[in-house]
């Protein structure tokens, strides 16, 4: 019957639409977790534990930026509002036993955009704490909204406890993935905000004691000035967490994220940094399949106002493929159809899956061409007879 037949046509399709990672040329690091995505293709390039929870030291910053920039896009934040430094805080997050600081002072004024700054540059934990303050009244109810929008990101494997990453006894766990997706999310929602805040050399704030000299620092990113395209992110250490790193860089078009994290020293952390991401790069290369807006194919519409819709490129579509693999590589479309109307141009609604030699499928978006609405109801008591009925 037709009927059992479209049912199996459509879960043989749907059995190649799952996500996969690349095979990877051999590459190995001490790191015990490591993970690295090419944001162009979406194509996972390594992942070692990717999904193991973990402290993340000052990586967990991230959030707290990721959450400042939502905030400034809305309206709801002004990069040149003032955030002044309540005494407690400058108490509980000063001196050497406060990490990582800002070198802010009791009582003073601080801009939003320096605050960002002093975490992004600097991975000041008294910043953190102000912004978090700042925008939310108290650290805690600020924790709360990290956690709220980590949810609704897609962070599925992570629990923020504090606004910096300070160790609070496993409270704070990330893993390399949700890593990863919170550095992806940072850079594709904002990417103005990204570019003016993360990849800054240095940052200078506060004064030395006695002279009075101003206090320059520099970023711990260990990817820039060393791999060409690097622009961020954020670093991590403590004993718990050992040293970590989520950074990224783009050449030529294509955008890589790395995470690192559980090596044992600073100068480990930048050896395995810049091989990790030279590697991504070098023994990888990008392979136009569909430039932007191109139709690929039509899809079949189940109680639509038309029979069928395009498939359109919502991107240039990309695939990544170890070097010199050639090009012989085979498209095909998958989805889950006939597909339920009413839907939107643009909307998500199936998937070319790219197979090649020594390669494991990677899926590309395909959007709608056009709005389609629903049926009338003649047309739907005519459809539901031709489907009773076994008629195409």
């Amino acid at each position: 019957m037709k009927r059992s037949k479209i049912a199996l046509f459509s879960g043989l399709l749907l059995g190649l639409a799952i996500p996969a990672e690349a095979a990877a040329p051999p590459f190995d690091t001490p790191a015990p977790v490591a993970f690295l995505k090419d944001l162009s293709s979406g194509a996972i390039l390594y992942a070692k534990n990717p999904d193991v929870r973990m402290p993340p030291a000052s990586m967990a910053k991230m959030m707290t930026v990721y959450v400042a920039f939502d905030l400034i896009k809305k309206g709801e934040l002004k990069l040149d509002a003032m955030a002044t430094v309540r005494p407690e805080t400058w108490k509980r997050w000063h001196g050497p036993a406060a990490g990582s600081t800002m070198f802010l002072s009791p009582g003073e004024q601080v801009s939003v955009a320096n605050l960002l700054f002093g975490i992004v540059t600097l991975s000041g934990n008294d910043a953190c704490v102000v912004l978090a303050e700042h925008i939310s009244g108290t650290e805690q109810a600020f924790i709360a909204l990290m956690n709220r929008r980590a949810k609704e990101m897609g962070l599925t494997n992570s629990h923020f406890g504090t606004s910096n990453g300070w160790p609070d006894g496993g409270v704070t766990y990330v893993t390399a993935r949700d890593l990863t997706t919170l550095a992806e999310k940072t850079i594709t929602e904002h990417p103005k905000l990204y570019k003016t805040f993360y990849s800054r050399p240095n940052f200078t704030w506060g004064k030395t004691m006695g002279s009075g000299q101003a206090i320059t620092q520099a970023n711990r990113d260990p990817l820039l000035g060393r791999v060409d395209g690097a622009d961020g992110l954020k670093t991590g250490h403590t004993e718990e967490a050992g040293y970590g790193f989520t950074g990224s860089a783009e050449q030529n078009g294509r955008r890589l994220v790395m995470v690192l994290s559980g090596l044992t020293s600073f100068n480990q952390r930048i050896e395995q940094s810049v091989s990790f991401m030279n590697w991504g790069f070098r023994a990888w290369q990008a392979k136009p399949i569909v430039p932007k807006g191109r139709k690929v194919q039509t899809a079949e519409v189940q109680l639509g106002d038309v029979s069928e819709v395009g498939l359109v490129a919502p991107k240039d579509l990309t695939v990544t493929i170890p070097a010199g693999l050639g090009s012989d590589l085979k498209t095909k479309v998958v989805y889950q159809g006939p597909i339920k109307a009413p839907f939107k141009k643009g909307d998500h609604i199936a998937d070319l899956v790219v197979t090649g030699p020594d390669m494991a499928p990677q899926k590309l978006p395909l959007v709608a061409d056009a709005d389609v609405g629903t049926a009338g109801f003649f047309d739907r008591m005519m459809a539901g007879l031709r489907w009773l009925f076994g008629f195409g």
